[in-house]
């Protein structure tokens, strides 16, 4: 039987800082089950899901399975915690996106966003009805926010109306970039109460009158998460399946400040999963007579990706311990967000580049990397997004305008 040590140096061989020396046995127990879950059932087609645009059928229920939320294993030796440790959650968004970034961003806007909207949305019933079907999987949601119109400045350009008529709300606009809401079975959905000006949140049903839902086709990055437009005609929301605490941005703003560490967690994986790839090709690749693995610009190329990797790693980690003392900080999640996905965006070019031509075919993971890293680098916050906020607190000034 593999001790913990041995498990970690198998699982993370490139954590040269041993930063997951950290995660309790348990953490490590279950996240050597997610590995493996992820290489034996969906390493064989992963790259053809990424060229056809189709999401794994079995992933959202393997995953729920898992019960990643209130797994025993995650509670060994942490008595009387409620939920799992912020470095386990850091390490888990590391493993799915090593592994594939569009599985990691599905299940982030699932456990992430949308499951968030319900817990710091809902009144007490909600919460007691809706959180926990959202965390066994009973139940799959997303996050309808941004619109074709309004990403970056939504905190003050929403379209999307909502007209109190009685007991119902009437909602008319359109969403765009939603991931997963033509998989969902609950959406909540933002919208400007006409009244007040103010944004509040519904929860809707695909399948509800006036409700229509479109995939976004030929994307470059992220071709596994199925993004969607949803168009919205008169639907007819009721006030009781309005997320009661949901009355103005700020609340909003809670939901998103609760996921962007997620964001730069992710972002992390996504770098470990371009220099795994990236070792993957050059230890196989000859070029003039030997593996160009043994060329020193390469090994030089390498090493800067392996360095990009410790230092994001660092500052999720750091991030982590911060948010497990209750620290929840924009400036700091801003920060990890902003820096480790340029990171990123750097690491996969090395890697594309080092793998030549070959780099730019699907069948090399190294590919799909590059190309999901762009999409990495702009979404939940923009880099010039989170700059600005870093700049504000730097400052004292707003330059947003």
């Amino acid at each position: 039987m593999s001790t913990k040590l041995e498990t970690l140096k198998a699982l993370f061989p490139e954590d040269v800082l041993n930063i997951s020396k950290q995660l309790t046995d348990g953490e490590v127990k279950f996240l050597k089950q997610l590995d493996d879950l992820l290489e034996e059932k969906y390493r064989p087609t992963i790259n053809e899901h990424w060229v056809n645009a189709t999401v794994p059928e079995d992933f959202f229920d393997d995953m729920g399975k898992l019960n990643y939320f209130q797994n025993p294993l995650l509670f060994e030796g942490r008595e009387g915690a409620k939920t799992p440790s912020q470095l386990f959650q850091f390490f888990m968004s590391y493993v799915v996106a090593r592994f594939d970034v569009s599985l990691v961003t599905l299940l982030g806007v699932h456990q992430g966003l949308g499951h968030n909207s319900f817990l710091f949305g809902g009144s007490k019933e909600q919460i007691a009805y809706y959180i926990p079907k959202l965390q066994s999987h009973e139940l799959r949601t997303c996050f309808a926010l941004t619109e074709p119109e309004h990403g970056s400045d939504v905190a003050g350009g929403l379209e999307t109306t909502a007209k109190r008529e009685g007991d119902k709300w009437i909602l008319n606009g359109e969403k765009k970039w939603i991931g997963g809401a033509n998989l969902a079975d609950v959406i909540p959905v933002y919208a400007v109460d006409v009244e007040t000006g103010k944004p509040k949140g519904f929860i809707i049903r695909p399948e509800q009158a006036g409700v229509d839902i479109e995939v976004i086709e030929n994307k470059i990055a992220l071709r596994i998460i199925p993004n969607t437009i949803i168009k919205l005609d008169n639907v007819e929301v009721e006030e009781d399946q309005r997320l009661q605490n949901i009355n103005g941005f700020k609340d909003i703003a809670k939901v998103l400040y609760s996921t962007r560490a997620g964001v730069a967690y992710m972002a992390t994986g996504a770098l470990a999963g371009a220099l795994r790839a990236t070792l993957d090709y050059v230890t196989e690749r000859k070029q003039f007579g030997k593996e160009i693995s043994k060329y020193q610009l390469i090994q030089e190329k390498l090493a800067m990706m392996q360095g990009n990797l410790a230092h994001s790693m660092s500052i999720c980690a750091q991030l982590a311990r911060m948010q497990e003392n209750g620290e929840y900080d924009e400036v700091a999640t801003s920060t990890a967000k902003m820096m480790n996905s340029l990171r990123l965006r750097e690491s996969v070019a090395m890697g594309r580049g080092i793998t030549g031509g070959n780099g730019i075919l699907a069948e090399y993971d190294i590919a799909r990397f590059f190309s999901d890293a762009e999409a990495v680098y702009t979404y939940e916050g923009t880099h010039e997004i989170n700059a600005l906020l870093i700049g504000r607190a730097l400052t004292g000034d707003s330059a947003f305008i």
